[in-house]
């Protein structure tokens, strides 16, 4: 019997740590629960180490797991590159894009792109994930993140996909009833609804403005981990929002929200963010290359 591990095994193992489990596992894959046992099992055997600890709700990796599925990563990868560079000469992309992003950006603008993309490439199986915390991506098996706002990983690749910024706004009503504030120091006085996202740092605005990059501690008695909840409380007039001038626009443009201290913005550039180990991927290269055309077309512009 060959007891070298096989590449499709070292998929289905990198999926089960990434899923969580066998029966989450399976059902992405579309197999059954015991085939996914079956060939974590032999896969154990071929390593002769316990790759898994196993509980009635989840997995974790063990300590010889975490070096399998570093390495499993890194071959995947490889043999994935491999595969483009010989079919260098055919139009079409293969294989797997796992990509991530925010709920907002991810519902009101990467879905409509990658929904225009995968239509030039139907070989290639896309995967897209909304998630509103930081992602890691080596961990968590992504090829892609997009990301609106800063980028402070150095062990990662960041490519600017387009020009944007946070603006402060809120609803008319809203400003009708407690007042226009004409400083950042009134602003720290009103009542504003903030966003645990990303790379926000809860309750802190960081602002540039005539004096430079200035910080104000706001509060209020609404917060939420989604961009498009807190937008909609803005509207309903509960207080004012620093979001995205993408997300926003429509809704000044409706005359629903209003910009106020205009002086002011935070720098939120959207990033297409990936592994070093990633930096010569076709697909990768090629989806980078078309969200950037894409949100141009859309008026984001990349300076």
């Amino acid at each position: 019997m060959n007891n070298r591990p096989l590449l499709e095994d070292l998929r289905l193992f990198c999926s089960v740590v990434r899923c969580g489990g066998f029966a989450a596992s399976a059902r992405e894959l579309g197999v059954s629960n015991a085939l996914v046992s079956k060939r974590i099992a032999v896969l154990e055997e071929a390593f002769r180490v316990k790759l898994l600890h196993r509980t009635t709700r989840k997995v974790s990796l063990t300590e010889q797991g975490g070096l399998v599925l570093r390495h499993a990563q890194r071959i995947i990868d490889e043999v994935d590159r491999l595969t483009e560079e010989v079919s260098d000469g055919r139009v079409d992309l293969r294989g797997q894009l796992r990509v991530c992003t925010s709920t907002g950006f991810g519902r009101n603008r990467l879905a409509a792109a990658i929904s225009e993309f995968v239509a030039r490439h139907p070989l290639l199986e896309i995967q897209l994930e909304l998630i509103d915390r930081p992602v890691d991506l080596v961990g968590e098996g992504f090829h892609l993140d997009i990301r609106v706002g800063a980028v402070n990983d150095p062990s990662l690749i960041a490519r600017k996909v387009a020009d944007n910024a946070r603006i402060i706004c809120a609803a008319p009503a809203y400003l009708a009833r407690w007042g226009i504030p004409a400083t950042l120091t009134e602003l720290a006085r009103h009542r504003c609804i903030e966003i645990r996202e990303r790379d926000r740092d809860f309750g802190l605005w960081r602002l540039s403005g005539p004096g430079g990059v200035e910080k104000v501690r706001v509060h209020g008695p609404l917060s939420a981990s989604n961009g498009e909840i807190v937008h909609q409380w803005a509207i309903d007039g509960h207080g004012i929002i620093l979001r995205s001038s993408w997300d926003v626009a429509p809704s000044i443009a409706e005359g629903r929200l209003v910009r106020i201290l205009a002086d002011y913005a935070q720098e939120a550039n959207v990033w297409a963010v990936y592994p070093a180990r990633l930096s010569s991927s076709a697909k990768v290269r090629v989806f980078v290359e078309f969200i950037a055309e894409w949100l141009e077309r859309q008026g984001l512009s990349r300076q």
